[in-house]
């Protein structure tokens, strides 16, 4: 089964929560603090597998976490990092956060790997926040969260060769007797349902790869028929083999076809539509006036192609021309990567802890002082609000932070209240 599109959850490991603990031993009535840091959160790391050609595996498995850091512990003893997670796709997978569609990798070459999802960092254990003022610290930091998000995985076949044109017009056969791929061919329209790859081979050039691409109609880049799936598996190709069916059986006007396919790779990317093409008149050994070709190969000629061939894919009539110009062609056209524009390109958002303040009326004509975020939620797990000590660090930090100026800055007198979660307290200038 070929699957090309899909979408998954991944989530790397939240990092440990430090320790509080002292030292209690027999001789050492007054040990001082020895609570371990937290071990750091496992990451989740896409990696390119050569082997794989498909993206089956995430159709049944969606989400993805990796391995939370350990608690730390005392005797100054650090938890343990949790693993990473490592994830295989194919050469040519897209990874997009699914959010915005932006593109957040570009998973290309054989040993890319790309790092999706950072894991947190361990929490500090108190031992790490003893001062000769504060000796016995009776709180330990949090570990920080991991990063999660939703992905869309995308996969851009690597092909060097782009096979496109009309349904039933020879693709598969053109790509049968050249590679040794063994696609579907049968007389109907859109016996191709899934994009096909073969390595062609040919003496005295380098092999290279071909593909053949389907669902390519009139209307395909606004989502007719097959075209939108598959439209994306040649954005890689530099070279573009354009089938053409020129025996006229079915009806329809072979230069018509042309300038109708054309126009719906244009539609889709200039970049696409301006890629180096060859012409390629099949099904000749079934034409019945040369008058056909010859006027069909003037008006292409007119358009600027000039690389126009006439073949029969079932006879190979022209099939070893068309191969030999291909891979001449092939060594004069550079290997580029795919290129993302900054509007294409997701940038993550800087992690920060933040807040907000809001105000309501209380009793006696005091004002509460309501302050929530992430921030908040952090600094109450980190603080025990029972240990005098803890408080005094408590406070320093919501003075570093700028929220008592802030505070001021909003008019908060003596005798008003603020609330930080289920914690309240009196403030007092």
């Amino acid at each position: 089964m070929f699957i090309d599109k899909s979408k998954i959850f991944v989530k790397s490991g939240d990092g440990g929560n430090g320790c509080v603990s002292f030292r209690r031993e027999k001789y050492v009535p007054l040990g001082g603090p020895d609570g371990g840091d937290g071990g750091k959160g496992g990451s989740v790391i896409f990696e390119v597998d050569p082997g794989l050609t498909t993206l089956l595996d995430f159709k049944y498995k969606k989400k993805f976490v990796a391995e939370a850091g350990g608690k730390g512990e005392g005797s100054k003893c650090y938890g343990k990092d949790g693993d990473d997670l490592h994830i295989k796709v194919p050469m040519g997978t897209i990874v997009r956060d699914f959010e915005s569609n932006k593109i957040i990798a570009d998973l290309s070459h054989k040993d890319d790997v790309f790092v999706i999802a950072t894991g947190g960092k361990g929490g500090k254990g108190n031992c790490k926040f003893c001062t000769p003022t504060r000796q016995a610290p009776n709180f330990a930091e949090p570990g920080m969260p991991g990063e999660e998000r939703w992905l869309t995985l995308e996969l851009k076949l690597l092909a060097d060769v782009g096979l496109v044109g009309f349904p039933n017009v020879g693709k598969s056969t053109f790509l049968s007797t050249v590679t040794a791929a063994k696609p579907k061919i049968a007389n109907y329209h859109f016996t191709t349902l899934k994009p096909n790859l073969g390595v062609v081979k040919a003496e005295g050039m380098n092999a290279f790869v071909m593909a053949d691409i389907p669902g390519i109609i009139e209307g395909a880049a606004e989502g007719v028929g097959l075209g939108l799936e598959f439209l994306r598996h040649i954005e890689r190709t530099r070279l573009l083999i354009h089938v053409v069916d020129i025996s006229g059986i079915e009806g329809r006007d072979p230069f018509d076809d042309f300038v109708k396919i054309n126009e719906e790779l244009k539609k889709y990317s200039v970049k696409l539509w301006d890629r180096p093409q060859i012409v390629v008149a099949n099904k000749a050994d079934m034409l019945y006036d040369e008058e056909v070709y010859e006027d069909f190969k003037k008006k292409v000629n007119e358009l600027g192609f000039n690389m126009v061939y006439k073949m029969s894919a079932a006879t190979k009539l022209g099939v070893e021309e068309i191969i030999k110009e291909a891979g001449r062609m092939l060594t004069e056209i550079p290997i580029k990567d795919l290129e993302i524009s900054d509007e294409e390109r997701f940038i993550p958002e800087e992690k920060r802890f933040t807040y907000e303040i809001n105000v309501e009326d209380g009793e006696d004509d005091n004002k509460v002082y309501v302050i929530e975020g992430s921030f908040v939620d952090r600094l109450l797990n980190a603080v025990n609000i029972h240990d005098a000590h803890s408080l005094k660090y408590f406070h320093k930090v919501l003075r570093n932070k700028g929220i008592f100026d802030e505070l001021r800055e909003m008019g908060i007198e003596d005798g008003d209240i603020v609330r930080l979660n289920d914690f309240e307290f009196e403030y007092i200038l």
